[in-house]
């Protein structure tokens, strides 16, 4: 079985965000755009609550949002960058419930991971995205962009996914692959 793969083409993110932004599903626009922008794994994704995001009191976002992650216990603290906090006003006034992510079919749930995937799946299907693209490509999809832009130090890269070391973080995204391919594509001998 073949490891997920991250969405290495940003025309291709765009485009997969896109094809939910077109046809009004700003839930799962929003699944899109907070699951690559925060590379939380889709267990705590499902899990976000608009009262993690939004201050009912002061009537605003919040800039951050602090989570138990479900599979470490660790706490994270994760800044939300412009494009997640836009995502979240666009959608804000539909909101049905507690959860960001919704079911449609389960009142006050949030829809599944199997759902999630249906969702991805048939997006990805429809814009064609390459590669074995799952939900976790979207917490993959931050890491591989953050390394390859060079900007953010591997070593902070390393700490937002809680690898042991930079080996793991560099086959986690595939980057050790890339690099590979880019070897044996660039060498001309004839």
């Amino acid at each position: 079985m073949a490891a997920t793969e991250p969405i290495r083409d940003k025309k291709q993110l765009k485009a997969l965000a896109d094809y939910f932004l077109k046809r009004g599903q700003l839930r799962n626009y929003t699944l899109i755009v907070i699951g690559t922008s925060t590379a939380l794994r889709i267990s705590d994704l499902l899990r976000l609550r608009w009262s993690d995001v939004y201050d009912e009191l002061h009537s605003t976002f919040r800039t951050h949002i602090t989570i138990i992650e479900k599979k470490t216990k660790k706490t994270k603290t994760i800044a939300l960058n412009k494009q997640v906090l836009q995502a979240l006003r666009l959608y804000f006034p539909h909101r049905r419930g507690d959860f960001i992510f919704v079911s449609n079919r389960k009142e006050g749930k949030a829809i599944s991971r199997v759902q999630a995937w249906r969702i991805i799946h048939a997006a990805v299907m429809a814009v064609g995205v390459e590669g074995k693209i799952s939900c976790h490509s979207l917490r993959k999809t931050w890491g591989y962009h953050a390394w390859t832009s060079k900007e953010i130090s591997p070593v902070v890269i390393m700490h937002i996914y809680n690898h042991s070391n930079y080996e793991v973080t560099r086959r986690y995204l595939g980057v050790a692959q890339d690099d590979l391919d880019r070897a044996y594509l660039r060498m001309e001998l004839f």
